[in-house]
């Protein structure tokens, strides 16, 4: 089994839905760091925000790591959303019932690579 290669960064118990951040992880999947950091700073949902600060942590990582890197010679290699915990409320309904409100969490990992290792 080969070893996996890049620099790694990834947020735990982010609470906000996997699905909602999908959305948002889709849309810089495979891109360049640039593009992906331009992209994810004009769009308005919260995940996007959330999924900024994981992806320039990964680039923080690979610079740190690697003093020949440039932020133009990254790109995201793997982006994976996963399901979290979940907060369980209680709303009270009438006659002395209840229903259970679900507040979902993410968990956020981010891969960066090189550029020229985007062909393999």
């Amino acid at each position: 089994m080969e070893e996996k290669k890049g620099y790694r960064a990834s947020a735990k118990h982010v609470v906000v839905s996997p699905t909602k951040l999908r959305r948002v992880a889709n849309e810089v999947r495979r891109k360049p760091y640039t593009e992906a950091v331009a992209i994810l700073e004009s769009l308005p949902q919260k995940g996007a925000r959330l999924l900024n600060k994981v992806v320039k942590a990964a680039a923080a990582n690979a610079l740190a790591q690697n003093k020949n890197l440039d932020e133009e010679m990254l790109y995201i290699k793997e982006l994976l959303v996963d399901e979290g915990a979940r907060f369980k409320r209680v709303w009270a309904r009438a006659r002395g019932k209840r229903d259970i409100l679900l507040k979902r969490m993410s968990h956020i990992s981010v891969t960066l690579d090189e550029i020229a290792g985007m062909g393999a």
